[in-house]
């Protein structure tokens, strides 16, 4: 489970990190939200998501320096909430998030198909 917690904090707090001028982040009011986009440095959408109050809060995607999604997340002011997805290779990572706490993860791949049709 650590490990889980250190890999969602890594996936959302690089992209703020790592920014140069021509990136900068781009942020957009919509409404009582402020949307957000953040860049890989070769100019690709690396983070989209809102704020609310300053707090993360909504849907926030991640993707890859190839416009491959990463990562699926929701917030409520500021809190982790419902069913995050991760992709990873052939991988997909569903961990459940109630009140900031995890509760349960399951993971699938292309090895253990989910469903299996004629």
């Amino acid at each position: 489970m650590k490990r889980i917690v250190l890999m969602l904090a890594m996936i959302f707090s690089f992209a703020a990190v790592a920014q140069e001028v021509e990136n900068k982040p781009k942020l957009e009011k919509e409404g009582e939200k402020i949307k957000a986009t953040f860049f890989h440095d070769n100019g690709e959408v690396a983070q989209t998501g809102y704020y609310l109050d300053g707090k993360l809060h909504g849907e926030w995607k991640s993707y890859d320096e190839k416009g491959n999604k990463t990562a699926m997340a929701q917030y409520e002011h500021g809190k982790k909430t419902g069913k995050w997805f991760f992709w990873s290779d052939d991988v997909l990572k569903e961990v459940n998030y109630d009140d900031n706490r995890i509760t349960n993860v399951t993971e699938w791949s292309n090895s253990n198909p989910v469903v299996v049709t004629d």
